[in-house]
Order: C-alpha cells, then sequence, then structure tokens
C-alpha cells in the first residue's frame, strides 16, 4: 500500500531537468591588460550577463593552458573551445591567411578594417572549416614597425642585418627580398635576443614595442607600417555546430561586440604607447616620407608575386583596393 501511494506522488511529481550550462574555455597568450586580453574579459561578462545559466566563460590568459602552437590541435581535440591566435599561426591550416602577411598590402589599419569587413575579408573566416575549425572575428593589434640597432630609412640599409620574425614563409621572404636574414625565434626570447645583441632589430606593434620593453634596447624605430599583426578568434565546427541556434547566435553577437570593443582600445593604445616610446627619449622614432615608403613598397612588392598562387590573386587585389 504504501509503495504504491510513494508511485502515486512520484508520477504526479512535475519533473524538471536542470540543463548544464555550456562551457567555453578561451585561451590566450597575452596578459589580462592587453587588447586581446580586454576583449576576452568583455566577452565572458557579455556572455554569462546576456545568457545566464545558459554559457560559462572561463578565460585563460597568459598560456596558462596551451601556447599559440598547441592550442588550434587542442581545440580540435575538444579541449578548449576558443583562442585568438594571430593570422600567421594559420598557415599550415590555410594559405590565403598569408595575405595578411605580405608587407606594405596596407597602408593603415583602417584599410586592414576595410578589407577584413569586407565580403572577400569575412569569406576568409570560413577558410578554415575543411580543417574543422570556425573563424569569429578578427582583432587588432596593430600595424608593424621595425626596431634596430642602427638607423634604417631605405631598403639597401637593412642589407646583412638579423632580424626576428613569427613562423612564417611570407615574412621570412618579405626580408630576404631586401638581403637581410630573418630568424623564427619565440617571442618570448625576443628582449634578450635585442639585449646582448644576437639579432640586430624585430618587427612588431607599437603596444608590443612598448609593453615588453623592446624600445629600451633598441635605439632606433623605423615607423615604416609595413604589416600587420591581429588575431583571428576561432572554435572548432564540431563545437559550433552542435550549438542550439538560440544560443550561437548569441554568442556570435557578443563576441562581435566584444571584438569591436577590443579593436578600440587597440587603436587607442597603439597611439599612446608611441608616444610613450617618444617620450622616452631612450628610442629616435625615424617618420618616412611618401617617397621614402614607395621606395620600400618597390623592394619588397615582389613577396607579392611569389605568394599569389597560394593566396589567390583576387584576395590580394581585394587587399590593395582597401587603401582606396
Amino acid at each position: 500500500m504504501i509503495a504504491s501511494l510513494l508511485l502515486t506522488a512520484a508520477a504526479l511529481t512535475p519533473v524538471t531537468s536542470i540543463a548544464r550550462p555550456v562551457e567555453i574555455k578561451f585561451s590566450h597568450v597575452v596578459a589580462e591588460n592587453t587588447p586581446k586580453g580586454l576583449m576576452a574579459e568583455k566577452f565572458k561578462e557579455l556572455v554569462e550577463e546576456r545568457m545566464p545559466g545558459k554559457v560559462k566563460v572561463s578565460v585563460y590568459p597568459n598560456s596558462q593552458l596551451f601556447n599559440d602552437n598547441k592550442v588550434l590541435e587542442a581545440m580540435l581535440l575538444g579541449d578548449v573551445q576558443m583562442a585568438a591566435p594571430s593570422l600567421s599561426k594559420f598557415q599550415s591550416f590555410t594559405k590565403k591567411l598569408q595575405v595578411f602577411d605580405l608587407p606594405f598590402l596596407f597602408k593603415d589599419i583602417d584599410a586592414v578594417d576595410r578589407f577584413q569587413q569586407s565580403e572577400t575579408g569575412q569569406e576568409l573566416l570560413g577558410s578554415l572549416k575543411k580543417r574543422g575549425l570556425v573563424g569569429l572575428g578578427y582583432l587588432h593589434n596593430g600595424m608593424k614597425q621595425l626596431s634596430s640597432n642602427e638607423k634604417i630609412v631605405t631598403p639597401d640599409q637593412i642589407a646583412g642585418k638579423k632580424f626576428r620574425i613569427m613562423t612564417s614563409d611570407v615574412l621570412q621572404a618579405q626580408f630576404e627580398q631586401v638581403d637581410a636574414i630573418p630568424l623564427k625565434k619565440p617571442f618570448s626570447e625576443v628582449f634578450t635576443l635585442l639585449q646582448t645583441r644576437a639579432i640586430d632589430g624585430q618587427e612588431n606593434t607599437w603596444s608590443n614595442t612598448y609593453s615588453k620593453k623592446f624600445y629600451e634596447v633598441q635605439p632606433y624605430i623605423t615607423a615604416s607600417n609595413h604589416g600587420v599583426l591581429d588575431y583571428m578568434v576561432v572554435t572548432s565546427a564540431e563545437f559550433w555546430m552542435t550549438l542550439p541556434d538560440d544560443l550561437r547566435t548569441e554568442i556570435k553577437r557578443a563576441m562581435d561586440d566584444a571584438i569591436a570593443y577590443g579593436n578600440a582600445i587597440s587603436k587607442k593604445k597603439a597611439d599612446e604607447d608611441r608616444q610613450l616610446i617618444a617620450e622616452s627619449g631612450v628610442t629616435e622614432i625615424i617618420d618616412l616620407t611618401d617617397a621614402q615608403r614607395q621606395a620600400w613598397v618597390a623592394a619588397m612588392k615582389p613577396v607579392w608575386k611569389k605568394f599569389e598562387r597560394q593566396v589567390g590573386k583576387d584576395v590580394i587585389q581585394a587587399a590593395e583596393a582597401s587603401n582606396e
């Protein structure tokens, strides 16, 4: 009798299933106070504010989980759901993104912006799908400048000098085109390499050059704006497509807003950090005239042709058109 009553009570009790929130681990390699770090924290804030109890975001800065060389492999294994490696890191996944490494293709960060938001730029976000990744958006670090032990104004003055580069075939070809010596070295080793004069210089954004104190061991910086150092926020196609449609839409909207926030910080920080370097009195900043910059464009433009087949002539032309 008692058992019968218990069964009846159980049948009448409404069953409520408590769904576990979707968990997103966001791994990146820089500090929390950088544009990328602040973007990731803003994404976490927006997601948890707009989708309380439905999605949980955990941010892991400073390579706490993975560095950029390992994170994409980890993502495909499901160990992390989001990351934002530099665009050069995708070389082994797709050759099309090498467009962003081509020297003197973009005149400034606004041109980069226009290209990234164009139809061609947005199509490139999908160029990783065959390899199991989905691009969610571009994040700026900024335009690259040349720092060096000796004053460099013209392309011939760089010949024979050793420059640290990221792992990129395009960047290697860029320096070899002007008879310089490119060395692929980890970012973490750059300051020591410069300080000991094991290398003559490096290419980087104003924010990286200031935050990592490279300017303290480099007497000259040529304000060349010769390339762009940006990131792509990515996730795995498997994770992304298993999300319910409504959550996927809201997460993408939160990411778009977080990237806009990070990009605004990045642009402001580039100007501020350039000014701080100038005010330090340690480094002389050399601004190129239009004619001097055009000499660099002419010297390095053959690199575009070398990678035209891999990148796509149409992609390069669309990028060049963004300068207008």
